[in-house]
């Protein structure tokens, strides 16, 4: 599409690259909502112990959290991708089931 001062429009389109990063970005605060803040809740309103609990939950939503990647970046000069905040994250919440299976098996 061609404007009237002969320039392409599809400049002022987002790149996809960005859509995407966009979009992982807030995928990543979502997850943070869910797992951090549920974790969270769940061990203020249940205790800490087992470790079980809402902890390794609450830790996966850290370890996804932008902020997290932001501040690691700026205060311990480590710069963390998307794909290795979210491999962190699924980790802790494959521990955290792992550890309900073999380690603390929930009390009935």
């Amino acid at each position: 599409m061609i404007s009237e001062a002969g320039a392409s429009s599809t400049k002022s389109m987002l790149p996809w690259s960005r859509v995407g990063r966009v979009a992982g970005e807030a995928a990543a605060c979502g997850w943070f909502i869910l797992a951090g803040c549920g974790g969270l809740g769940l061990i203020i309103k249940t205790g800490p112990w087992p470790p079980t609990h809402g902890w390794f939950a609450m830790f996966s939503g850290l370890a996804g959290c932008p902020l997290t990647a932001w501040a690691s970046r700026r205060y311990l000069g480590v710069a963390l991708s998307g794909r290795a905040r979210l491999g962190a994250a699924a980790l802790f919440i494959l521990a955290g089931r792992l550890a309900l299976l073999l380690v603390w098996p929930p009390a009935n």
